[in-house]
């Protein structure tokens, strides 16, 4: 029996971490594993069958290492991945354990966030292709106004060091323009992937000042806050020493690297091979 009981953060990648640093801030005293299936990345243009897989394997081995809760910080994993493995795979194998994701509590905040009632979604290829965010967006706002736009070159330029340069203004300004031009009441804007955020200030720079910007990790954290104060079944297992492990499936070195860009402190990772 496994004494420890984390929570657990999974991602494709990187961007988990910026989800992962904001649920750490505001919940800082339970344990934590982190891992990013590196090696199998990117997810997002992979069929929703393979996300699927990739992502019940992961979250398999999550429940291996004791962890009651597991979050799927990734938004291509939680619109492919998350609803079958909620109603198909939780009650047949694991009834007491939980796996959330990133697009639901985002989908119940972000009619809060506009006032024109017109947004738009900015994602990769594979989320936005899903339709998840209209379909649980209109759940909570049917009358919200849903622009969804996938910005393929943003997580490439982010992987490969190019955040900073020329060529990320030229591709941020591209797909805003893209955005802006399909609806111009937007009057806020989802950073839909958790890579995203990386590029926030250029991607504000390139916006009108009345355009508000949003990324999910504050959303997610304070959402975990609430689900935790609701399901004191799973909040009273969870260990709490502020342990915090990181594994990646791929190199540790080139993780440790980019990591420290998405959580903004010092990453060590363990290599996982699944």
């Amino acid at each position: 029996m496994n004494s420890l009981h984390p929570i657990g953060i999974f991602d494709s990648g990187y961007g988990g971490l910026t989800v992962f640093k904001s649920i750490k801030a505001l919940l800082p005293q339970y344990d934590y594993i982190y891992l990013g299936d590196n090696a199998r990345a990117p997810y997002g243009n992979r069929s929703f069958e393979t996300v699927y897989q990739y992502t019940l394997e992961c979250v398999q081995w999550f429940f291996d290492k004791g962890c009651p809760l597991v979050i799927l910080a990734c938004n291509t994993a939680s619109a492919k991945a998350l609803r079958t493995i909620q109603q198909i795979d939780l009650p047949k194998l694991h009834t007491e354990k939980k796996v959330l994701g990133v697009i639901r509590p985002t989908s119940e905040i972000i009619g809060k966030l506009t006032h024109s009632n017109h947004i738009g979604i900015l994602g990769t290829k594979g989320t936005i292709n899903s339709g998840s965010y209209e379909i649980e967006i209109n759940k909570f706002y049917p009358g919200l106004v849903v622009n969804p736009l996938a910005c393929p070159m943003w997580v490439p330029i982010i992987e490969n060091g190019g955040y900073n340069s020329e060529g990320a203004d030229y591709f941020i300004q591209q797909y805003l323009d893209e955005l802006l031009s399909k609806d111009d009441k937007i009057d806020t804007i989802l950073l839909a992937c958790t890579h995203y955020p990386v590029l926030i200030n250029k991607i504000k720079k390139h916006l009108p000042d009345n355009i508000n910007v949003v990324a999910q990790g504050d959303i997610v954290a304070h959402s975990l806050f609430d689900y935790l104060q609701r399901h004191k079944e799973i909040e009273q297992i969870l260990t709490r020493s502020g342990n915090i492990s990181v594994f990646t499936t791929d190199d540790t070195t080139d993780f440790d690297n980019h990591a420290t860009l998405f959580f903004e402190q010092e990453i060590r990772s363990e290599r996982l091979h699944l």
